[in-house]
């Protein structure tokens, strides 16, 4: 939903006032990395949050009947892919905040707070039929109001929340509420998206002198076939085949492809690497992997540069291991499936538990794990095996917090403001210019929107702002004493 109040002017000064303090060694801030090549969902597109680029003020009843005294901003995100491509996204997590600059990671509804949703097929009803999708004044002409980018955007959240959140959510713009309320009474259940690419499974083991496989690819492309290759430093003779043996460069949806390993190949691993430009299928979910921050889900995507791996492992005797790991939000933990392909036990350590995985073997094992826990575990094997997990379990939507308060604090605050956003410029750090859907960036047209992975700008900011001019005074003072007493 939202994080911080901001205005455009408090932007500024924050990024000059923190971009000075950095550069004299005073303050270093960065968000914690908690994601690894290995980390659940590895598959799909990964995106760095950005900020609210068009929306509008919204008013919430909770679902106990409380009001805010205050409306929110709400509207559509921006997202930069690693990579290349940009997305859009709204959120669907409305008690969280939004934190910017945070990775996100594409996933299933199943890994996602919508795994228990039953109307998690509507919301993405109402992405096909709302804005982006469609152009704020198609939507308008079919409401019969002149309809803004703004109060499309914040129409469609508005709508949005009424299915992920259960809160009542009504625009404070009477036309952008006439869009609410249309997509609340026409909405219809819709089935859930596939993935824009993935490998599964996302580990093999195997003995050396055969196929190692095989490994499904799944893609939502249509005009690039997602391009297979193995990773650099792959021990020389090991390619990757189709189940008849032949070369594989290029691979469609559904094909199986297989690792070759050569006879005599040295015991070892190798890493295989789909990707392909396409754009992300509309309602995929998107969760933080760098620490708690709101859940979104796709509204459009330009084209975009999407990832898939997939290991393998071979030796010619003992155990020979292989892992993955899934959320598994309905459960609330991870589950952890491992296999045997060798002609030994292969006995591990995961969490302070043993265990053993016989020849030939595969065993799934529960991690249970607290919402929005971070996990770090690593799994080893015979020959260097070594594989590690890192992210965030975010399977639910958070509950309500405290109602926002009518005197200004020096706290970072989560509620927003009821003055008016000024438009900020493009080089403001912190703000996101363009428009994937084709037209240009919006700004607020009433109440403060999200500024994700802020802070509470003005109060703070003149509180540092008069620290620093106190310590600039002690200095000047310092430096006057000490010329009088070299004199």
């Amino acid at each position: 939903m939202y994080s911080v109040r901001g205005r455009g002017a408090a932007r500024l000064a924050a990024a000059t006032l923190v971009s000075g303090l950095v550069a004299a060694g005073a303050i270093a801030t960065a968000a914690p990395a908690l994601a690894a090549d290995d980390a659940p969902g590895t598959g799909g597109a990964t995106a760095k949050l950005g900020t609210i680029v068009e929306g509008g003020d919204v008013k919430i009843v909770e679902k106990d009947g409380t009001e805010r005294p205050n409306p929110v901003g709400g509207g559509l995100f921006t997202m930069e892919v690693e990579g290349g491509g940009t997305l859009s996204t709204y959120c669907i997590d409305f008690h969280t905040e939004a934190r910017h600059e945070y990775r996100y990671k594409e996933v299933g509804w199943s890994e996602s707070s919508l795994h228990n949703n039953e109307n998690a097929g509507k919301i993405l009803w109402i992405l096909e039929n709302a804005y982006p999708k469609f152009p704020a004044e198609a939507l308008g002409e079919k409401l019969g109001v002149d309809l803004s980018k703004d109060e499309a955007a914040a129409g469609t959240q508005a709508a949005i929340w009424a299915f992920s959140d259960g809160v009542t959510a009504t625009p404070v713009e009477q036309d952008a509420k006439k869009l609410t309320d249309y997509l609340v009474a026409n909405v219809k259940d819709l089935e859930e998206p596939t993935a824009s690419l993935s490998l599964s499974p996302s580990s093999v083991a195997g003995k050396a002198g055969g196929r190692i496989g095989p490994i499904t690819v799944s893609t939502n492309s249509l005009k690039d076939e997602p391009a297979i290759s193995v990773a650099p430093g792959t021990p020389e003779g090991v390619k990757i085949v189709d189940g008849t043996g032949n070369l594989v460069t290029k691979a469609k949806n559904g094909d199986q492809v297989y690792f070759d390993v050569p006879a005599g190949t040295p015991d070892g691993a190798a890493e295989l690497k789909a990707e392909s430009t396409t754009t992300v299928p509309r309602g995929r979910a998107f969760v933080s992997i760098d620490g708690p921050s709101q859940t979104l889900i796709l509204a459009g995507s330009t084209d975009s540069t999407v990832t898939a791996k997939a290991t393998a492992s071979w030796a010619k005797t003992g155990a020979v291991p292989a892992v993955t790991v899934e959320k598994d939000c309905a459960k609330g933990g991870l589950e952890v499936v491992a296999s045997n392909a060798g002609d030994e036990p292969w006995t591990f350590d995961l969490k302070g538990t043993s265990h053993t995985i016989a020849p030939g073997e595969t065993k799934t094992i529960a991690v249970p794990l607290a919402e929005d826990e971070a996990y770090n575990f690593t799994i080893t094997g015979p020959n260097g095996f070594k594989k590690t997990f890192e992210g965030v379990l975010d399977c639910k939507t958070a509950t309500p917090g405290p109602q926002p308060s009518e005197t200004p604090s020096t706290e970072p605050s989560t509620e927003p403001s009821t003055e008016p956003t000024p438009s900020t410029s493009p080089s403001t750090p912190g703000t996101t210019t363009g428009d994937t859907t084709g037209g240009t960036t919006g700004t607020t047209g009433g109440g403060d929107l999200a500024e994700t992975g802020s802070s509470n700008a003005t109060p703070m900011i003149a509180g540092i702002a008069a620290a620093l001019v106190v310590i600039g005074g002690g200095a000047v003072f310092f430096l006057r004493k000490k010329k009088t007493a070299g004199n």
